[in-house]
């Protein structure tokens, strides 16, 4: 090999490897980047555990099932709001905005609001937007989170096994009350399963509930735990979600 050759050689192979070596520097560093902008597409999911990133798709999907639940609510108790154009605004306040400043019970936790849903006198017209408040508030404290764009949780052993077990509970519970709290004429505060005038049985409710029942008992799953055996009698309460 000439001496021309041989150098050229060197230098390409010092380039090579400089190359080689810069990369390995910047991985880490894009990795830091891709995590810092909690972008959910590209790299994110090769970062990203598995768990975690179930995780979030099912809290995503809480959200989403709970705001689709109260929109047909709505549908079948029209009195709680008769404004269609409100009631569009009020649940974009309770699952986008993350509010309902017209109520008191804005400020005050998921099991008080749940337990005012279901309550002789809430002291609230619109019981549809305060059931949908105290699901909301009781995925953001069982899960820990601040929204569905909440991307902070590095690892599934964040989220509390015991409150995902209240969670299970609190949700059965809801899913339970609107088929028997009623008032004092006997009829139950929320229509859900009625059969229409033409026959038709609509269980569109009962399925968005199991879905989210389903989703946290795999999320207790993967925290090593099982579902609580929920058994309800008239006296039973909601658990608070706070540890």
């Amino acid at each position: 090999m000439s001496s021309l050759t041989t150098d050229l050689w060197r230098l390409t192979t010092a380039k090579a490897l400089g190359k080689i070596r810069l990369l390995l520097f910047m991985i880490p560093a894009l990795g830091l980047a891709l995590g810092a902008c909690g972008n959910r597409g590209g790299m994110e999911g090769i970062l990203t555990s598995s768990d975690v990133l179930i995780v979030q798709h099912h809290i995503r999907q809480h959200y989403n099932c709970m705001e689709e639940f109260c929109r047909r609510l709505y549908l079948k108790n029209p009195k709680y709001e008769t404004d269609l154009k409100k009631r569009g605004q009020k649940l974009d306040s309770i699952f986008k905005k993350r509010s309902l400043s017209d109520t008191p019970y804005d400020k005050l936790p998921s099991h008080e609001v749940l337990t005012a849903a279901f309550s002789a006198d809430p002291g609230y017209h619109d019981r549809v937007a305060l059931l949908g408040l105290g699901l909301r508030k009781s995925i953001d404290e069982g899960y820990g989170q601040k929204g569905p764009e909440d991307n902070k949780m590095v690892t599934s052993l964040q989220v509390s096994l015991e409150l995902l077990k209240r969670l299970y509970s609190n949700i059965s519970q809801v899913k339970w009350r609107l088929k028997v709290y009623h008032d004092t004429r006997h009829k139950l505060y929320y229509l859900t399963n009625a059969k229409a005038p033409d026959g038709h049985l609509n269980m569109g409710y009962e399925i968005l509930l199991t879905k989210i029942l389903t989703r946290i008992e795999d999320d207790i799953y993967m925290r090593g735990g099982n579902p609580p055996n929920v058994i309800f009698k008239m006296s039973t309460m909601f658990f608070t979600l706070f540890l």
